[in-house]
């Protein structure tokens, strides 16, 4: 027992060793020119213009969020579906496909809540009827 931690500790020990060695070799070799333009912002190639911190629109973030969650579901979906075959013929298929249901549900009633909420429209419009207005702008 205590071999294999001892093994876990050299890997780990080796893994640390290694990032820490090539951190301090490029650092030695790298060349080093300081020059005020290296300093200046860079993005995808174009000069920054204005403030580099400003609000991005929270939708944005929303709607990335929902692309990971359902990006994760085709993740986790492929494993059943690769065992499917085999749980079948030992007469667990049910329980796979039960699985997998219950899974995309849980998804498709997240999806049908984001749905109703307007939160994947990009651009929101505000209902100006006498009430609605407060409601709408309290998301």
């Amino acid at each position: 027992m205590q071999f294999d931690f001892a093994m876990v500790l050299a890997f780990a020990v080796a893994a640390v060793g290694f990032v820490l060695a090539n951190l301090l070799l490029g650092a030695l070799v790298r060349p080093k020119f300081p020059d005020p333009e290296k300093d200046v912002i860079y993005e995808c190639g174009e000069r920054p213009i204005g403030r580099a911190w400003f609000n991005f629109n929270p939708r944005f973030y929303i709607v990335a969020l929902v692309f990971v969650i359902f990006e994760v579901e085709v993740a986790l979906t492929i494993p059943v579906a690769l065992v499917f075959r085999e749980w079948v013929f030992k007469d667990m298929g049910w329980v796979a496909l039960a699985e997998i249901l219950v899974f995309i549900g849980i998804l498709f009633v997240g999806l049908v809540w984001l749905w109703v909420r307007r939160d994947l429209e990009w651009i929101r419009r505000l209902d100006l009827r006498p009430g609605r207005q407060a409601a709408d702008q309290s998301r």
